[in-house]
C-alpha cells in the first residue's frame, strides 16, 4: 500500500490518513486489485515486455480502462514499462523530476513495481507518496508535482488520458525540499 512521507518528516501509512492529506490538492488515490493467474504473474515479473507482451497486459486490466471511460471520459490508454536497464531512462526521468504540471490530469494504475509522486501543498509545504502495485492515482490538471523512482527503478503502470496533448508537462521552477 502507499506511504506518504510529510516535509516534517513525519509517515503516514493508513489510506483514509493518506487521502487526508491529498484531498485538499484533489488528488485520488484507490488501491485495486492485481491482475491474477499465470499470464499476469509471467508478464508482471518481467523486466521487458514486447509490445504484443504490453497489450495482453493491458486487456488483463481492460474492466479497469473501461470503467474509466464511462466514469471520467478517458479515450487512451498505453504501458509504461521503466526499468534500471532501459536505454534512457535518466533522461526520460529528468522530464519529471522537477515540480511541473499539467493542463490534462495525470492517471496512473501502478501494475509492478513503485515510484514516488511529490506535492506542493497550498501553503508550499510538499510531501512525497510512495505508490507500489494495485495504487491507482490520479493527479488533477494544474496541480504541481514531480516523480522520482527511488533506489530501485523499476515500475510498470497503465497511463490513461483523455487528450495526449494536454499531458505535457509545464515547469513551475519550483525548488524541491524532499528527496
Amino acid at each position: 500500500m502507499a506511504e506518504l512521507r510529510l516535509q516534517d518528516g513525519s509517515r503516514v501509512m493508513e489510506p483514509a490518513r493518506i487521502a487526508a492529506h491529498l484531498a485538499p490538492l484533489g488528488v485520488t488515490l484507490r488501491h485495486w486489485p492485481l491482475p491474477e493467474g499465470a499470464l499476469a504473474r509471467e508478464l508482471l515479473a518481467a523486466q521487458v515486455l514486447t509490445d504484443a507482451q504490453k497489450e495482453q497486459l493491458l486487456g488483463l486490466v481492460e474492466h479497469r480502462f473501461q470503467a474509466l471511460q464511462a466514469e471520467s471520459g478517458y479515450q487512451a490508454r498505453d504501458l509504461i514499462v521503466l526499468h534500471e536497464e532501459l536505454a534512457g531512462l535518466r533522461e526520460a526521468l529528468a522530464k519529471f523530476s522537477a515540480i511541473h504540471y499539467h493542463d490534462d490530469d495525470e492517471v496512473r494504475y501502478v501494475l509492478a513495481g513503485a515510484g514516488y509522486f511529490g506535492f506542493v501543498e497550498q501553503d508550499g509545504t510538499q510531501m512525497l507518496l510512495k505508490v507500489v502495485a494495485g495504487d491507482y492515482i490520479n493527479v488533477p490538471a494544474r496541480a504541481e508535482h514531480w516523480f522520482v523512482m527511488g533506489d530501485a527503478p523499476r515500475i510498470k503502470a497503465v497511463r490513461y488520458f483523455t487528450d495526449q496533448a494536454g499531458w505535457v508537462p509545464v515547469y513551475t521552477h519550483t525548488p524541491i525540499v524532499l528527496a
